[in-house]
């Protein structure tokens, strides 16, 4: 029986990693909200690029940051408002950061964790109480 050649070896545990690469792109939430992931110097950000719908049934406007705790910024645009902030990695296909949730304004300490080349779990906790969601890739 003939050795497995080394470089088939060392090929296949390269393709392997590929799925554990930084999620960069772009991924959607359940609302239909899109955020782009990308590299902020050492580490990853995500910003709001669009929402669905696209304007705040409430004011027929479009959606701002309405519960953002300072009072000033409560008119800022969601779109281009950064929500995962200075994701760091912390483990393969993990990334741990600050996530700002915009359905209550709160900054909260979350994850980052790859589920495959095109789901990304986003993570995080407020005291005892944890939860998360699903985002799927948008494109490739």
């Amino acid at each position: 029986m003939r050795p497995f050649p080394f470089g088939v070896i060392v090929a296949f545990m390269l393709a392997g990693g590929s799925a554990l690469a930084e999620p960069l792109g772009q991924w959607r939430d359940s609302d239909g909200t899109v955020i782009r992931v990308q590299r902020c110097g050492a580490a990853l950000c995500g910003t709001i690029v669009s929402m669905t719908p696209p304007n705040d049934p409430e004011t027929g406007q479009p959606w701002t940051d309405k519960f953002n705790p300072d009072q000033t910024r409560r008119g800022d645009l969601l779109i281009g408002r950064q929500v995962f902030i200075d994701m760091q990695p912390a483990g393969p296909g993990k990334w741990s950061g600050t996530l700002y949730n915009t359905d209550d304004g709160r900054s909260l300490r979350g994850n980052l964790v790859e589920r495959g080349p095109d789901l990304l779990r986003v993570e995080g906790c407020v005291g005892t109480r944890c939860g998360g969601e699903n985002l799927s890739r948008v494109g490739r």
